[in-house]
């Protein structure tokens, strides 16, 4: 959101909807806690709460041209006594004659939860409704803190009034921010503006996922940045802060905001995140890897660790064939030995076998926050083949879906 990004990242993953969200489901999400929450429940007109929120000021047009004076207090910011926090951002410069072309076009609202909330991983969620209206630019993002593109910015929605049926989720930072943006679109076959929908990251080390209504559309490895936009820094491992704000034109916004209505809202129903018992643990804490399709755990075969083993399911037995440690080299390790994709391949289907650890980036993975088991090179999750619920069942990678022969839980 902080920079001008007309030309979203060339690289950018666009999935095309006829109708509908047809793509793998993500509601069985991994137990979680909740660490910080906001529902907006207070009584019509009142305030968001000062302990943890903050208000952002002015017209300088916040490094996007952008048209609109964020002013601080209820009259652009308020509850509707209705469980919502409405943005409003309306026609006419409220007094303000200081934004950075002449006199302001509109009054909106932004607001961050700086030096009151940050969080490092975990899952992040708000339910909103974005207004209708060409020019505006509604955003739920975070930034990792106040050296921008440096300390990193995670764009969890962006929709654009110009082009309504877009969803753009974004991540910028040292040699990929603005205009130079490496994220993804989803393409609904409907406008967003036209209900409520849940917007999330999981974030975990390693490894950004977005979704909407539960359905995953896009996700990011430090190795898919790279192979999109070169040797860059992945600087999403330290605390970011929540910013939610409803922004008009810019480099980015664009369209036609003097078409606006006088009053455009953005509906906030709640933010909430939680952390996740599936975040791997620290080096060293090796536990067994359990199946959310049958209850059984990655297995070496007959626990003979030798290389080329084929991984395999089996009953859970504490052994320590099935003990795995999320080491700090990215690698999961058993018995002395690693995970690993037969003969280093990285395609659908690649069966996954145990194999002396050797330093090849092929050997990372990474349990995410929603249970997710990720190679982090090959982008794709470990699978149980054939969906093959019993004893002896063969793992392989292919695309991630959300289904339960590829979700796992530390047992």
């Amino acid at each position: 959101m902080r920079k001008s990004r007309f030309f979203i990242a060339a690289a950018a993953v666009v999935v095309a909807l006829s109708g509908g969200l047809a793509v793998g489901s993500r509601s069985d999400t991994a137990e979680a806690a909740v660490v910080w929450n906001e529902d907006f429940n207070g009584a019509a007109g009142t305030g968001v709460d000062s302990s943890k929120w903050n208000f952002d000021v002015g017209g300088n047009g916040w490094g996007n041209q952008e048209l609109q004076y964020y002013t601080s207090g209820t009259s652009n910011v308020a509850m509707d006594g209705q469980g919502h926090l409405v943005i409003t951002a309306r026609k006419g410069s409220g007094g303000h004659n200081d934004c950075w072309n002449g006199t302001c076009q509109f009054t909106s609202g932004r607001i961050q939860t700086a030096g009151k909330f940050t969080q490092q991983y975990g899952h992040v969620e708000a339910r909103i409704q974005v207004p209708n209206g060409s020019g505006l630019w509604p955003a739920f993002w975070m930034l990792g803190g106040g050296n921008w593109p440096t300390d990193g910015e995670i764009d969890i929605m962006e929709v654009v009034g110009r082009d309504p049926n877009r969803l753009f989720g974004t991540l910028h930072g040292p040699g990929y921010s603005g205009g130079s943006s490496f994220g993804g679109t989803l393409v609904a076959g409907s406008p967003w503006y036209q209900a409520f929908h849940t917007y999330a990251v999981d974030w975990s080390p390693n490894l950004i996922v977005w979704t909407v209504d539960g359905q995953e559309y896009f996700r990011a490895t430090p190795d898919s940045l790279r192979a999109a936009k070169g040797n860059v820094n992945w600087v999403f491992d330290h605390p970011f802060f929540i910013i939610l704000n409803l922004a008009i034109g810019g480099n980015f916004g664009q369209g036609n905001p003097a078409g606006l209505p006088n009053e455009s809202k953005m509906l906030i129903d709640y933010v909430h995140v939680s952390t996740s018992t599936t975040t791997p643990p620290p080096s060293g804490g090796g536990k067994a890897l359990k199946s959310n399709l049958n209850g059984r755990c990655v297995d070496i075969p007959n626990a003979n660790p030798a290389d080329g083993a084929r991984l395999q399911m089996w009953d859970c037995n504490g052994s320590a064939a099935q003990q795995w440690t999320a080491n700090s080299d990215g690698t999961m390790r058993a018995m002395g030995k690693c995970m690993d994709p037969a003969g280093g391949a990285l395609a659908n289907g690649t069966p996954i076998q145990l194999v002396t650890c050797n330093g090849n980036p092929v050997q990372r993975f990474t349990l995410s926050a929603a249970g997710d088991l990720v190679n982090v090179s090959a982008n794709r999750c470990v699978d149980i083949k054939d969906v093959n619920p019993n004893n002896g069942a063969q793992l392989q990678l292919w695309d991630c879906g959300g289904t339960a022969n590829q979700k796992w839980t530390r047992a």
